[in-house]
């Protein structure tokens, strides 16, 4: 990352940022905002595009023609287009992203809290069979074609699949389809405790395969099921972007406030306030009473600096989320009290300069505080 400004979101996915702008640091900040769902469905989103990516690869490695081995697939991507152009070798314009350029901020606010819907959802069509009733026609989730028992058991499947799958044999269709069974029972299920929000016209209500077995040519549903199959690599594509939108629009702004400008939690400050309270109150108290004991010498209200300089560090660190003390030692805060340390230059030269302000400004205030409360005359009670 250049040295002369901060990194961009994509920087930060792509892992090339260091702590405290790190990918590590941005999913504890959406985790302490119960966001992170959000950051999980994009991640394992990548990890199943760079499977099927994988996929086709080894495909074509093996000297397999993917239109004569998967012809489904090859028709679907010189109709509609896909991500994989380039690695199968299909002539088509690039898969459109348009749908998720244009979210309302009632959308997007709502996503990057990672709120959950409480009004019942309308239900879409089933994006795999053109049969389906059209929205307005729906008036029931149980239209879904699973019933509870499959549900269950597409969830206990899920939970056993793994997030990423070694690559000690071959990539095969099945693979995809449990990587993508996975990730539609974790996110995108209705029920799911990850579901993440998603606007009506993304969500995807029902996943017409099983990582038990590949579409058999004499089963009913063999026309279903081989179309959907066809769509698995760019199934969570759009919704992928959807979400990479929002972030990097709402949360991801945040996140730089938070720790390229700032180097404390919320708790953390919450504690310095309550301490600098403490501390301002006891110096106070202590001030007034030296003056109304008239206390001699006079010089001895010098050691009220101390009280005052705690207040001051104290509160002003709160105001600012900064506390100076440790950004001199290149400390920045993951959780509340725990310390990680700051190696991304720019953002440590914005902290230090930040440091040396905040700085600045406590020296100021407990000195004028001092300095009043010593010229005060005493007078003896």
């Amino acid at each position: 990352m250049p040295a002369d400004r901060l990194p961009s979101f994509h920087e930060v996915l792509a892992r090339k940022t260091r702590p405290p702008v790190d990918l590590f640091m941005f999913y504890l900040f959406l985790q302490r905002e119960h966001a992170e769902d959000v950051l999980d469905f994009w991640l394992d989103v990548q990890q199943h595009e760079n499977l099927c990516r994988a996929y086709f690869r080894d495909m074509r490695k093996s000297g397999r023609s993917i239109k004569e081995d998967w012809p489904q697939y090859w028709d679907y991507a010189r109709s509609r287009g896909s991500i994989y152009g380039n690695v199968v070798g299909v002539q088509s314009g690039k898969r459109s992203t348009a749908s998720t350029a244009n979210f309302n901020d009632t959308e997007k606010a709502a996503f990057a809290t990672g709120s959950r819907s409480a009004s019942p959802r309308p239900v879409t069509p089933n994006p795999f069979d053109p049969q389906q009733a059209a929205p307005e026609e729906v008036q029931q989730r149980s239209t879904t074609p699973f019933s509870f028992r499959r549900v269950s058991a597409m969830n206990k499947r899920a939970s056993r699949a793994p997030t990423v799958i070694p690559r000690d044999a071959a990539i095969t269709r099945m693979d995809l389809i449990t990587s993508a069974e996975r990730i539609y029972a974790r996110y995108l299920m209705p029920g799911t405790d990850k579901e993440i929000y998603l606007p009506s016209t993304l969500r995807i209500h029902s996943f017409p395969l099983s990582s038990r077995e590949l579409p058999r040519p004499t089963s009913p549903d063999y026309d279903v099921e081989s179309s959907a199959l066809a769509q698995v690599p760019d199934m969570f594509h759009v919704q992928k972007e959807y979400v990479f939108r929002t972030m990097e629009q709402d949360a991801f702004p945040r996140f730089l406030r938070a720790k390229a400008f700032a180097n404390l939690t919320s708790v953390s400050a919450f504690v310095r306030l309550c301490l600098g309270l403490f501390c301002l109150w006891a110096a106070l108290s202590t001030a007034f009473s030296l003056i109304f004991l008239d206390v001699q010498p006079k010089s001895k209200r010098f050691f009220l600096f101390i009280p005052f300089a705690l207040a001051a560090l104290f509160l002003i660190s709160y105001q600012y989320e900064l506390d100076p003390i440790l950004i001199f030692f290149g400390q920045s805060e993951t959780t509340p009290f725990r310390l990680i340390r700051i190696r991304e230059p720019y953002v440590r030269k914005l902290l230090l300069g930040r440091a040396l302000w905040v700085s600045l400004m406590i020296v100021v205030a407990f000195t004028v505080l001092t300095i009043i409360f010593w010229a005060v005359p005493g007078h003896h009670l």
